[in-house]
């Protein structure tokens, strides 16, 4: 079996990574890719949003099966297109992509079918948006309509911040038009956890839990990133928690698309806030594996990744038992000097292959490149070291190990990834 990958990041290369470990695949190929994924996959030289020229590719190779990793092909539509073709593919539509590619549209959905969300409103006019902001006062959560890498998510803790964000969006036009609409939120309060689920619009199976740091700091201080590490499982999600958000979250979701025609297929993430009482609420939606949740997330499943995308592109993700290894697992996110801003590029990178013979530990490439036969760095998240262990903190003190033995120039990463999932286990 032939398979192609597509995107550049941390993800991807977790993707391929497991891809690799299947006998029925023969040959991967990934679309950019980075150095880590060369190791493993041919990266093959073409645009992702050039679709014509992917699926021509996956015609002229005998392409078995194409993975979408980042959010943005989905967004435009790349599934529509090689179903037309009757290409094999893993994701939603175009249609069913909305739920991360617009907010507007997800929270009204939510609301309108009694999914548990933060209360809201919707601006076109920064001056009304301005006006609402002093009234409402503060926490508040500020958030660009459209896609953002991540980044277009401000939690205000004063009015200023909150104008500050309301510019960024709407006047600066930081995120282009992703900005051209604004959501304003209540801010809630509670613990956060990813919860992922394979979905082929009748079946849904969940994956393991996870919980993203999403703050470029230790104790969660400064700017939004697109994730600075993560760890599977997460505690807050029980079995009883899991049992509430599929039947609360995950099934209303796909069915009130499907009341509005639209068939819901790949992978469904709810980002959830867990309050006091135990109530999820869901704070987004992604329609694809989360970034740095997969790099855990998939170094804990057991079953092979092509038998599920199969399954699910042709409908029958019942006929399919989804298994998962005991062990928990940790990501650290190492990123370049002055990430989630301006950053460094071009630094050259050592230690990942002495890291990498430590036990358990798995160091997958986000931005990197090769550059006069070295390994550089060319993204703002660098590299994702992850390891698995026996428990929380055997994962995390192998992760953290493994870091030491790497370098490059202006480096940085949290030291406080999982530290929340210990203090839990050692206050119950």
């Amino acid at each position: 079996m032939k398979v192609l990958v597509i995107g550049s990041g941390g993800r991807e290369h977790a993707i391929v990574w497991k891809l690799a470990q299947s006998r029925s695949v023969d040959k991967i190929y990934c679309c950019p890719g980075n150095a880590g994924i060369a190791g493993m996959a041919e990266c093959i030289d073409v645009k992702q949003d050039d679709f014509a020229a992917l699926l021509d590719f996956v015609k002229y190779e005998w392409i078995d099966l194409t993975i979408v990793g980042p959010e943005d092909p989905l967004s435009k539509g790349i599934v529509d297109l090689f179903e037309k073709e009757g290409r094999r593919i893993l994701g939603p539509t175009k249609a069913a992509a909305q739920l991360e590619s617009s907010k507007v549209f997800s929270k009204d959905l939510m609301r309108a079918n009694g999914i548990p969300t933060a209360d809201y409103k919707v601006f076109t006019s920064y001056l009304h948006a301005e006006e609402y902001i002093k009234m409402k006062g503060t926490p508040i959560v500020i958030k660009a309509d459209g896609l953002a890498a991540g980044k277009g998510v401000f939690i205000a803790s004063t009015t200023e911040e909150a104008i500050d964000a309301l510019r960024i969006i709407m006047k600066d036009r930081a995120f282009g038009d992703a900005g051209n609409k604004v959501l304003i939120e209540d801010c809630l309060q509670g613990e956060e956890a990813s919860f992922m689920v394979f979905t082929d619009g009748k079946t849904i199976v969940p994956m393991v839990s996870s919980q993203d740091h999403k703050r470029i700091f230790d104790n969660d201080r400064g700017l939004n990133t697109g994730g600075m590490g993560a760890y599977s499982p997460a505690p807050v999600v029980t079995e009883a928690m899991e049992h509430t958000v599929i039947e609360k979250v995950m099934k209303p979701t796909i069915r009130a698309l499907k009341a509005e025609g639209i068939t819901y297929k790949g992978i469904l993430y709810a980002g959830l806030m867990i309050d006091k009482k135990g109530t999820p609420y869901v704070l987004e939606y992604n329609c694809r594996l989360g970034d740095p949740e997969t790099q855990p997330v998939l170094s804990r499943l057991e079953t092979d990744l092509t038998e599920i995308a199969i399954a699910i592109a042709e409908e029958r993700l019942d006929q399919v038992q989804v298994r998962w290894k005991k062990d928990p697992a940790v990501c650290v996110v190492i990123s370049s000097e002055g990430y989630p801003g301006a950053y460094r590029k071009g630094d050259v990178i050592t230690g990942v292959e002495e890291a990498e013979t430590l036990e358990g530990v798995k160091v997958f490439h986000a931005g990197t490149a090769f550059q006069d036969d070295k390994i550089v760095t060319s993204g703002g998240r660098v590299l994702g070291v992850t390891a698995t262990g026996s428990d929380i903190a055997d994962a995390r003190r192998k992760a953290y190990e493994a870091i030491e033995k790497i370098h490059f120039r202006g480096m940085h990463f949290r030291k406080d990834i999982a530290s929340r999932a210990l203090d839990r286990c050692c206050n119950h």
